[in-house]
């Protein structure tokens, strides 16, 4: 069997022609990009308008998801991976628009809609993820906090199974910070109370100020373990190797389904003068006077050819997820550059 050894990009598409005019550019992009509004012009605004807004919303998000995996399913087997935008449903775990989401006709029509988009990305071999906001904070010592990091969970549980997906471990992935005071221990007193398509779904990334990789290997028996190397470069100023015994607990947490990594690069606008062919040392950049809140922000492209040397290293046991502004105008050179590493 031939392993397709994917690198994917999050959320948005980018047209190959930039320099377009801007309306056009946005037109054009838009076609694969989620719509939203905000609970504030939901709460400010009559029940019927609103209701109309949020029609007109999900019948272009519908649409956009549809069509973004259209796109990435005609790029090479080895760019098949992408990961779903958040606000698909706005306001839908909110107690002012929640009534909306729970009405039948709603629903019949997410689930119709979700289901053609999933049969889609599994005919074109797609690998699909999503990740929640900062804001879910599974392992919060604040119950209220909880409860609603679960719910909004759950509400990407929904689409996932809407798809057709979270039927078994890791056929979808879904990734959140571990997050919140309690820690590791946080996340597995919330497990049980996860429907099957989130458990299924879930995975824990390292965090770059605060949880990382060795607070993730504490759950590598109840969960599928995400290893973002520039998170752990962020925190510890190590380039993590493939070959690592870390690194083999993190694959061995996937249970044999091929895991993923996040990739990501310190802005090229923060470090306008550092050769693109050495990789960054993050004491020295410290000792400069550059800070983790700058250099933990993503970068435009994949501009540092030495960084991309070393992720790609991790294509031989890992599907790359790549974190850029750029979304795929970033990630496709990278896999290009990468794809017989």
């Amino acid at each position: 069997m031939t392993i397709v050894k994917r690198v994917g990009f999050a959320c948005k598409y980018m047209d190959l022609n930039q320099n377009q005019n801007k309306a056009v550019l946005k037109a054009i992009q838009q076609q694969y990009s989620e719509k939203t509004t905000t609970i504030k012009w939901i709460e400010s605004n009559k029940k019927d308008l609103v209701e109309k807004k949020l029609w007109e919303i999900i019948k272009h998000n519908t649409s956009a998801v549809y069509k973004l995996i259209e796109y990435v399913g005609h790029l090479v087997p080895e760019q098949r991976m992408v990961r779903i935008g958040s606000d698909q449903l706005p306001g839908f775990t909110h107690p002012s628009v929640k009534y909306f989401w729970q009405q039948t006709d709603v629903l019949k029509f997410l689930e119709e809609k979700f289901l053609i988009a999933g049969d889609l990305a599994r005919k074109l071999d797609i690998r699909l993820s999503m990740h929640p906001g900062q804001f879910v904070v599974l392992a919060s010592n604040s119950k209220d906090i909880v409860e609603r990091s679960i719910a909004e969970f759950e509400y990407h549980a929904n689409i996932i199974r809407w798809m057709g997906y979270g039927k078994t471990f890791q056929d979808f992935k879904c990734n959140v910070h571990i997050s919140g005071k309690q820690g590791p221990e946080g996340i597995k007193l919330i497990l049980k109370r996860l429907s099957s398509e989130a458990r299924n779904s879930l995975t824990i990334e390292n965090d770059e100020m605060s949880w990382g990789i060795d607070a993730s290997l504490e759950l590598e028996k109840h969960v599928a373990l995400v290893l973002d190397i520039h998170h752990h470069w962020i925190k510890t100023g190590e380039y993590i190797q493939i070959n690592e015994e870390r690194v083999g607990r993190i694959i061995d947490s996937w249970r044999g389904v091929r895991p993923v990594i996040h990739y990501s690069v310190s802005p090229e606008q923060i470090l306008t003068n550092h050769p693109a062919d050495v990789l960054p040392n993050l004491n020295k950049l410290l000792s400069q006077g550059y800070n983790k809140s700058q250099l933990r922000q993503h970068s435009d492209l994949m501009w540092n050819s030495a960084c991309n040397a070393w992720a790609g290293t991790f294509r031989k046991n890992f599907d790359i997820m790549v974190e850029a502004k750029y979304k795929n105008l970033a990630s496709i050179p990278f896999e290009e550059s990468t794809r017989h590493l």
